[in-house]
């Protein structure tokens, strides 16, 4: 069993990202600036917007964090992604959701210029993924490709099972894993909520991504030898144990299935940090179309 080790890769991928941004500045280029929006309080996401700012800076990018009140309106916060949209100081910026049940979220990302929709949500930029065109990839899904393909993972003609619907993880998933190239060209099930005989479906998969937000739901026994193992699930659990009082739990009964699987992602420190570099690598490819124009 090999570990998809998502904290060294991104670690990598930083790297990668820092030397082009010196050479950038070492040229007397202006170098990529990403803006983040987030409205309330939502701890989760607080902590994931920070760890994003401060990655912008490891990296060498400018970056700004706008805050709003969770009062705000939906015209309030179109109002301050149109001043976004029109700012050409900033590159790509993303609206963290969840948003508060005032805001129709299909709006807000609808508003977002394609150009600076680094998170890759727009119907436009989905509609490029989804023919194959060059367009930002969302950035979880995107770091799993990036994951698979570092790690040479064979995934041509293999059955593919994601496990999730959801248009930031599972349907992007099922594009991406079907599509001609590498990482791809294998038969793709999305399966969901109302899929019948789940543990049948995934006991054929050669590799499972499993997107579903519910601990530890694949066991062993779902799962056959040597499969691949991509846990995107992130949930907290009470633990009294622990000094924070709880730990972080994926999808996937990783002391169990890991014995069975030939590749499979730990939680944490497997999807979530490479979702963080690909969405500065979705910064950078903003910024050099930029210029290029």
């Amino acid at each position: 069993m090999q570990l998809l080790d998502g904290k060294k890769v991104s670690e990598d991928i930083k790297n990668e990202i820092a030397a082009e941004v010196a050479q950038m500045k070492a040229r007397g280029e202006k170098v990529p600036h990403l803006a983040a929006v987030i409205v309330g309080n939502d701890g989760a996401s607080l902590t994931y917007v920070g760890s994003k700012v401060k990655s912008c800076e490891r990296v060498g990018f400018e970056s700004t964090m706008v805050r709003l009140p969770s009062t705000t309106s939906e015209t309030e916060l179109l109002k301050k992604i149109k001043e976004l949209n029109e700012n050409d100081d900033i590159d790509g910026f993303i609206v963290q959701l969840p948003l508060p049940k005032q805001i129709d979220t299909q709006k807000i990302i609808a508003a977002i210029d394609p150009s600076k929709d680094v998170d890759g949500f727009h119907p436009e930029n989905f509609g490029k993924m989804a023919l194959d065109m060059s367009t930002f990839i969302p950035a979880t899904p995107y770091g799993i490709l990036e994951l698979l393909e570092r790690y040479n993972v064979p995934t041509d003609g293999k059955h593919t099972v994601v496990i999730g619907r959801s248009h930031i993880v599972g349907r992007p998933m099922g594009i991406l894993m079907g599509r001609k190239g590498f990482p791809g060209n294998s038969t793709v099930t999305v399966t969901h909520s109302h899929s019948k005989n789940i543990n049948q479906i995934t006991s054929q998969a050669d590799i499972i991504i499993s997107a579903l937000g519910v601990p530890n739901f694949l066991k062993a026994e779902m799962v056959k030898d040597d499969v691949v193992i991509i846990d995107v699930g992130i949930t907290r659990v009470e633990d009294n144990t622990t000094e924070k009082g709880y730990r972080i739990v994926g999808d996937v009964d990783f002391e169990n299935v890991s014995k069975k699987a030939s590749y499979i992602t730990p939680v944490p420190g497997g999807v979530g940090p490479m979702t963080i570099a690909m969405l500065l690598k979705n910064t950078l490819l903003a910024r050099e179309q930029k210029r290029n124009k």
